[in-house]
């Protein structure tokens, strides 16, 4: 079976299992973070979330307010991550081949049944290895599942193809393909608007964020264009946006948004972050 290896540990967070462990609680107790450490299961309910991807030094606090929401609902088996392809390569939206995914605190099983269900489902996405080889917006999503979760499996999703008829694609069969919706978690990664001035990020990002939560999704992407907002995920946002009106999760809820000026204190040139739930 195929294996995947990190192709940024020890650049967008910790190598060393030790001290990976300790930056994400410390992501978890950060002042931009939720304060406190994960549960253990609890009694939210199922729900799918839009998490960031860049270094744990700057988005990490912002993703542990999704996870530690997170950790409070029913423990997944599996669960799909949805990110955009940054370097080009590969099909147009692509699922990872039977095998695992490593990362310094262990492998990931790929849930082989549910991607032949969505590549039986779907004339669009495909199996490829190259478009996960050097993509790090689904890597960067796993050492937190794994802390918070424990053994869970995957299904990496990588979209190419980031139109709004593709991510109407992908949520649909998503969807489809889900049966049994308590039993998996659905991750968005996408970062928001990229290398503005803190203000300038700001404005540009919330009117897009109040189409998510909305759940709009051609709204989302008119307001997109129109501000200006460079999302590199895009699509996988609005899958998921898809997905969760499908599967009744209605009632969308922004957990945090900050930028990289919040958590590094450079505000000439930001990234924004944003953590936003779905909730049934």
């Amino acid at each position: 079976m195929p294996k995947r290896y990190p192709a940024v540990a020890g650049y967008f967070y910790e190598s060393e299992p030790s001290r990976l462990r300790r930056q994400i609680e410390q992501c978890f107790t950060s002042t931009h973070g939720p304060g406190g450490m994960p549960s253990k299961g609890g009694s939210e309910p199922p729900m799918a979330l839009i998490s960031p991807h860049a270094g744990y030094m700057y988005s990490g606090p912002v993703a542990a307010h999704g996870y530690h929401l997170a950790s409070r609902g029913p423990i997944p088996g599996t669960v799909v991550v949805v990110g955009p392809n940054h370097h080009g390569e590969g099909t147009e939206v692509s699922i990872y081949p039977l095998g695992q995914w490593v990362t310094p605190l262990g492998e990931v099983e790929i849930d082989s049944e549910l991607s032949r269900r969505l590549i039986e489902e779907s004339d669009l996405i495909s199996m490829d290895e190259l478009s996960h080889v050097y993509e790090h917006s689904i890597e960067v999503q796993l050492p937190f599942l794994q802390y918070v979760f424990g053994r869970i499996r995957l299904v990496p999703i990588c979209m190419l193809n980031q139109s709004i008829e593709s991510a109407q694609h992908v949520g649909e069969v998503l969807a489809k393909a889900i049966e049994r919706p308590e039993e998996y978690l659905i991750v968005a990664s996408s970062d928001f608007t990229h290398y503005e001035p803190h203000d300038e990020a700001v404005r540009r990002d919330r009117p897009v964020i109040e189409k998510i939560l909305e759940l709009d999704v051609e709204g989302f992407y008119t307001e997109m264009r129109d501000r200006g907002a460079t999302l590199c995920g895009y699509g996988a946002v609005g899958a998921i946006m898809w997905y969760a009106r499908l599967k009744g999760y209605t009632k969308p809820r922004l957990l945090k948004y900050a930028t990289s000026g919040d958590t590094s204190g450079d505000r000439s040139s930001v990234v924004g972050y944003a953590s936003i739930a779905f909730l049934r």
